[in-house]
């Protein structure tokens, strides 16, 4: 599993580096995780800072389990601080009721103080509640007044497509940019991660369309400078041709307007064998395709070096080919519609009014 440590924690801990009056134990947790995020190894890492792998392991271990506040020490054995019901209650309403002062979430530290109590029966409370105020997702809730619809015909092409068919997630992946470093990096070697300078030249932009295949995860891309309506019907063309004529194409997309045009429209009149599905509006997560663009970036983008807008088309092409002979595979959606609705109406009861 990659390891990697949030933008907010890396601060934290090289503000534990800094410190003066910290714990020599507490600096060298904080060394640990640092390294481990750069992409050291568990052994070079327990070499460096003269400890064993298994010290390296139980903190990375911790970080995982708690963030930050898993790098401190815990109680030590002896007799248990007794944790009473008022305290548990004090706890709990402020930590999902109140914000402190002094910042824009709590720490271990900060309720402590406004509870009067240990960090150590901070942590047995928050952990017992499965309480992470360190921790922020992101959401969206869709508005679209057909969102119940749209999902059940979407997840239903997904879950039990029509016979004779083929579902395809289309869409376009926007201002991928070509970037070359101002230096050469530096090469992975035993115990030291490879490099790169930070800063980089901007060669240009391209953009790619690509319509997945749920049955088969093999993609059909094109890359274009721009995305119009004509960008996006010269790549449905491409599709067209690309697939079983005596086959239906389901397309699932999303509601650019280049999708909907009137060219776009005269052309489907004449493809009876194409449909398009559109899921609901601020909903990309239903689009399969999307999953596929977050593995390009990874496996592909983000290391990259490109001099050039065409040397960045061609990785990309590369790319596309290794993936339809070697990594592709079906794509299995395992939650159903009602899971999903059931789901978005519990999130819109949550929302204060």
């Amino acid at each position: 599993m990659e390891f990697s440590v949030h933008s907010a924690d890396k601060r934290t801990l090289n503000n534990w580096l800094r410190s003066t009056t910290l714990p020599q134990g507490q600096v060298t947790r904080a060394k640990i995780i640092l390294a481990l995020d750069q992409g050291w190894t568990p052994t070079a890492v327990a070499e460096a800072q003269q400890v064993s792998a298994k010290s390296v392991h139980k903190w990375r271990n911790r970080y995982l389990e708690a963030g930050i506040d898993g790098l401190y020490d815990q109680s030590r054995s002896g007799r248990p601080t007794k944790i009473t019901k008022k305290i548990v209650k004090r706890v709990l309403d402020l930590t999902t009721q109140y914000v402190p002062e002094e910042a824009t979430q709590w720490s271990v530290e900060l309720m402590a103080k406004h509870a009067q109590i240990t960090t150590w029966q901070v942590r047995q409370i928050w952990k017992a509640a499965d309480l992470k105020p360190h921790r922020l997702k992101t959401f969206k809730i869709s508005n679209d007044p057909d969102f119940a619809d749209k999902v059940i015909d979407i997840v239903g092409l997904y879950m039990n497509p029509p016979a004779n068919s083929m579902v395809l997630c289309v869409d376009e992946k926007t201002q991928i940019q070509a970037l070359d470093r101002t230096q050469p990096g530096l090469p992975l070697s035993e115990g030291k991660v490879g490099s790169r300078t930070h800063d980089y030249k901007r060669h240009g932009t391209t953009c790619l369309y690509a319509a997945f295949s749920v049955l088969t995860g093999r993609v059909i891309g094109k890359m274009t400078n721009r995305t119009r309506s004509k960008e996006f019907l010269s790549f449905m063309k491409k599709v067209d041709r690309s697939t079983p004529k005596d086959k239906d194409l389901h397309v699932i997309l999303d509601n650019h307007s280049a999708h909907k045009t009137a060219e776009v429209k005269a052309w489907l009149q004449n493809k009876p064998r194409i449909h398009f599905h559109f899921t609901p509006t601020s909903s990309s997560w239903l689009n399969a395709v999307e999953g596929w663009f977050a593995q390009l970036e990874r496996r592909s983008l983000y290391r990259g070096v490109f001099s050039s807008v065409p040397e960045l088309n061609e990785e990309i092409k590369r790319y596309i080919g290794v993936h339809n002979r070697e990594t592709a595979k079906p794509f299995k959606w395992t939650k159903d519609a009602k899971s999903i609705l059931a789901a978005v109406e519990r999130a819109k009861d949550a929302l204060p009014n």
